[in-house]
């Protein structure tokens, strides 16, 4: 496998998991692309909930949309390019543009009717509760 088959396959694998690929110079010209943006998540289990974070940077509040249909969660959204202005001259833009979606399976014990988020600093939290069925009870049990 040559440098070039290399490379692309660095670059798909990097649009698969979301990350912008990074290519390296050759023949003093940098190749420069920029791979279809997807932002990045944690997803954190704790006792009574579910908790997705989503880096969402330079995105505004009114263009992000959750939704929960048939088990799914999708987050779904833009972020818009500044509009190019007279005098400037960009050198260099590497960070991805344009429309996002991600979407998640919910587990068997969320639920998925009491989903609430909440965006701050450029992270979406959203929080999905375990339904009370899927809550464990701690009981004791006297041995006789």
């Amino acid at each position: 496998m040559d440098a070039r088959e290399l490379a692309d396959l660095q670059h798909h694998l990097t649009t698969l998991f979301g990350r912008a690929p990074i290519r390296t110079p050759s023949d003093k010209e940098e190749a420069l692309t920029v791979a279809k943006w997807a932002p990045l998540v944690d997803i954190v289990e704790h006792d009574n909930e579910y908790l997705i974070k989503a880096e969402l940077p330079e995105v505004k509040k009114d263009d992000v949309k959750v939704t929960v249909q048939e088990d799914v969660l999708t987050i779904t959204g833009e972020r818009t390019l500044e509009k190019e202005e007279k005098g400037r001259k960009y050198h260099r833009v590497e960070r991805a543009y344009g429309r996002f979606a991600r979407s998640f399976t919910l587990p068997e014990d969320a639920d998925g009717n009491k989903v609430a988020a909440e965006f701050k600093d450029g992270v979406l939290k959203v929080h999905l509760p375990k339904s009370a069925r899927a809550q464990t009870k701690s009981i004791e049990v006297k041995i006789g």
